[in-house]
């Protein structure tokens, strides 16, 4: 009986000291990742621009070739809204809207429904390196509400490995 209660007051110890640090870890995270395409700034914004070239490139809306998508607006300007639904847990449900657009940079909002609801941002930004280089970088802003903000690290890694993946589909596409 003594032994159970020490093994009690130490998993209710870790808890407590879980949550501590998680008090001290910050809620709000960017992942920035970015890749050089050899083509002209204006090439790359033409296709980025536009939500509905993400059925090429991004892993998240080729994951599932039945996701029933939904567009509303004029593609590639403030104000269009792509809206996805898939049986397929990994790509859920939820819409993405531009928010701004400029010819170096493009805001996004993203409201996820499934498999958890939520809001976030993601910017594409590019810079011209030379006349037949551009830089792309995406950043992803997210949140994490405490005390789940001590695992922030796990989605940060999936959202890394999934944009790095995506500017590697865009490069292989414009690059072609």
């Amino acid at each position: 009986m003594k032994i159970l209660k020490i093994i009690g007051l130490g998993i209710i110890g870790f808890i407590a000291l879980l949550l501590l640090i998680a008090l001290f870890i910050p809620n709000d995270y960017t992942v920035s990742v970015s890749t050089t395409i050899n083509k002209p700034q204006q090439v790359v914004f033409d296709y980025v621009k536009l939500i509905k070239n993400q059925e090429y490139y991004s892993i998240w809306v080729m994951q599932d070739p039945n996701v029933k998508m939904l567009y509303q607006g004029v593609d590639g300007t403030v104000g269009f809204k792509a809206t996805w639904d898939s049986k397929d847990d990994n790509v859920g449900a939820g819409s993405q809207q531009i928010t701004a657009i400029s010819e170096d940079r493009i805001d996004v909002d993203l409201h996820f429904e499934r498999p958890m609801k939520g809001d976030n941002k993601v910017s594409t930004l590019l810079g011209s390196v030379s006349e037949n280089q551009t830089k792309v970088t995406s950043e992803f802003y997210g949140h994490s509400p405490y005390p789940m903000n001590l695992i922030i690290f796990i989605g940060e890694k999936i959202i890394k490995d999934a944009e790095t993946q995506n500017l590697a589909n865009l490069k292989k596409i414009l690059e072609k």
